[in-house]
């Protein structure tokens, strides 16, 4: 009998699909240990200490900003003229760019442009013959005033506390005038090189004056050809995004600086006035002027002003005028910025004065009227690069 005897083939275990009896273990197992991976090699710049890899690292990347910056100057410093024909079209684009929108919308664009832009000039040239027109008709009366001015003075000195005879003065009048005798042709070529300074100040105003007629007209599609032409389809946006940054800064800093040497010489003309210094108009013109360099031109201006009111009205008159540098200064300081300049870029006080120092070194007068715009620029274009776009 088929079921009395042993287990039946084929019952009670089931086979797997490749032969193996399913519940049967092999006769030994043997576990091996996982493969240790190799240490990766340890290279001589991970022996170093991390600060210093991290300084190196920064380094480098300094001296080619400095490189890239050093060569950007050098070219700037052999088209000056150039540079500085396209940096006052900027700002006059800057001035006048609301008023040609607003024409915009009762006029065509470039009747609207040329409106703006023929005004202000008509507006400039009114403001200067009318300094021109007081300093001639005032020059006699001037004259006989700085002479006044000018005894009052030497016996100014000669009282205590300084006890300066007349004849040291005498002495000091001819040892001037015996060094411009000396120096007499020194002296004029240092006038007709400034000629030549003025004859390319004239090139550089004319020039300013017809790139601001197309900035002004089409600024944004020059721009926006200039990305298309010259750089790939994926730094566009990056193109576009800095452009509107380096603009807004530029402009905010611009009308910034221009309201705030508006009130600055508004402040300084009332106070001459009732002061009655001599040349109050010409030396308001000097102080909104001067204001564009920043705390360096407004001090210097009122400097003048002190001298003037000295020669024309007496010590007490100067000191004056000399209190009006401290009062002034507050106010810009303290009042002017903070308000007017909160929508540009602000900037500390000491990174300001390194910059008008530093562009003051680089590129005398213009580059001390420079320095602060440009850093004001470099440093929006930095925060809109470095934020993440929406």
């Amino acid at each position: 009998m088929a079921d009395a005897g042993g287990p039946v083939p084929g019952r009670g275990r089931r086979r797997r699909p490749g032969g193996t009896v399913l519940g049967s273990r092999p006769a030994y197992s043997v576990r091996l240990p996982p493969r240790a991976r190799p240490a990766p090699a340890v290279t001589k710049a991970e022996r170093t200490v991390p600060w210093l890899r991290v300084a190196a690292a920064y380094a480098w990347r300094i001296v080619l900003v400095g490189i890239a910056v050093h060569g950007a100057f050098t070219v700037l410093g052999r088209f000056q003229l150039i540079a500085v024909a396209v940096f006052l079209a900027l700002v006059v684009t800057a001035v006048l760019r609301p008023a040609a929108d607003l024409l915009h919308r009762f006029l065509p664009r470039p009747l609207g442009v040329a409106v703006a832009l023929v005004g202000s000039l008509l507006v400039l040239l009114a403001l200067l013959a009318l300094v021109g027109n007081t300093v001639a008709g005032r020059w006699a009366k001037l004259a006989s005033e700085f002479g006044g001015g000018l005894h009052r003075i030497e016996q100014w000195l000669g009282r205590p506390p300084f006890r300066i005879g007349p004849g040291t003065l005498t002495g000091l009048w001819n040892q001037a005038l015996s060094y411009l005798s000396t120096h007499r042709a020194g002296l004029l070529d240092t006038l007709l090189s400034g000629l030549g300074r003025l004859v390319e100040l004239v090139t550089a105003g004319a020039l300013a004056l017809f790139l601001s007629v197309f900035f002004i007209h089409s600024g944004e599609r020059l721009w926006r050809w200039a990305g298309d032409e010259l750089l790939p389809r994926g730094a566009r946006p990056v193109w576009e995004r800095a452009g509107r940054a380096a603009w807004w800064a530029f402009s905010g800093y611009t009308r910034g600086i221009i309201v705030v040497a508006a009130v600055n010489a508004v402040l300084v003309g009332v106070a001459l006035l009732v002061l009655r210094v001599p040349l109050a108009l010409p030396l308001t013109l000097l102080e909104f002027f001067a204001t564009f360099v920043p705390l360096v031109g407004s001090p210097v201006a009122l400097g003048v002003a002190t001298v003037v009111a000295l020669a024309g009205r007496g010590p007490l008159t100067a000191l004056a005028v000399l209190a009006l540098i401290v009062v002034i200064g507050q106010i810009e300081g303290h009042l002017l910025h903070p308000l007017v300049m909160s929508w540009a870029v602000r900037l500390h006080p000491l990174v300001i004065a390194v910059s008008v120092v530093a562009g003051s070194i680089v590129g005398g007068i213009i580059g001390a009227v420079v320095a602060v715009p440009f850093v004001s620029v470099a440093w929006a274009v930095l925060r809109a690069l470095r934020s993440v776009p929406p």
